[in-house]
């Protein structure tokens, strides 16, 4: 009985920490949507499309780190849950690997605007690369025979939770040309052809918001409902 509990608390703890990331990544991805707005408004002077540029990055390091987290959450819930057979030491070392990721996305953040932002948010770019293929290929394989994530709504949304993953990355880039042209807006000033990039860049990352809100929304769903 002693042991039911401590696994109840972890577990209760674990859960209400995954529906704050999820919180914050559903509502912060709302938040940068409606920030950047104006960030590819040529109406506007450079100081206050910059303006907008900060509150849309202050914004994302909420639903970036959300992001980052959910990944150790979602897996060390799955062990408790026995839908992934990966615990222990596995677990521990996900979580050391996740707390130096968040750092390294952190760092990214407070040097945002740098040279040494933009290697550190490429380096967080590379990790995702690895990352991944890892959770859709597992996902899938999962889907097909049962295993490694023994749980169907398991494996579905972590392969769902993989597609959103390229989804970010891609804004990712998105925000990363967002930098390079404001340097350029204040080198060079307002051209065509840097004010057309922007909107097209802007137009694109709009599009792929609503996927992404409805993936987000979709693998709330299969957590809470857990229907198949």
């Amino acid at each position: 009985m002693e042991l039911l509990g401590m696994y109840l608390d972890q577990h209760l703890l674990l859960r209400w920490l995954h529906i704050i990331a999820m919180a914050y990544w559903l509502g912060g991805e709302w938040g940068v949507f409606n920030a950047a707005r104006n960030i590819a408004n040529p109406a506007l002077t450079l100081d206050e499309r910059r303006r907008h540029m900060e509150t849309a990055y202050r914004i994302d390091i909420l639903p970036r780190t959300g992001i980052i987290l959910l990944l150790p959450l979602g897996l060390h819930m799955g062990y408790n849950l026995g839908t992934q057979p990966l615990g222990g030491p596995w677990l521990v070392g996900m979580w050391i690997f996740v707390a130096c990721w968040v750092g390294l996305a952190l760092t990214a953040f407070f040097k945002r605007g740098t040279d040494l932002g933009i290697l550190l948010t490429k380096t967080d770019e590379a990790i995702r690369y690895v990352v991944i293929p890892a959770l859709f290929l597992t996902g899938v394989y999962s889907l097909i025979t049962g295993g490694p994530f023994t749980a169907h709504w398991y494996a579905a949304k972590a392969t769902i939770f993989s597609g959103l993953l390229v989804i970010g990355l891609i804004l990712r880039y998105v925000m990363r040309d967002w930098v390079m042209a404001f340097r350029k807006l204040a080198t060079e000033g307002s051209t065509p052809e840097l004010e057309n990039r922007l909107a097209s860049l802007m137009a694109f990352s709009r599009k792929l918001a609503y996927f992404y809100w409805a993936g987000i929304i979709t693998m709330a769903f299969l957590g809470t409902v857990k229907p198949f």
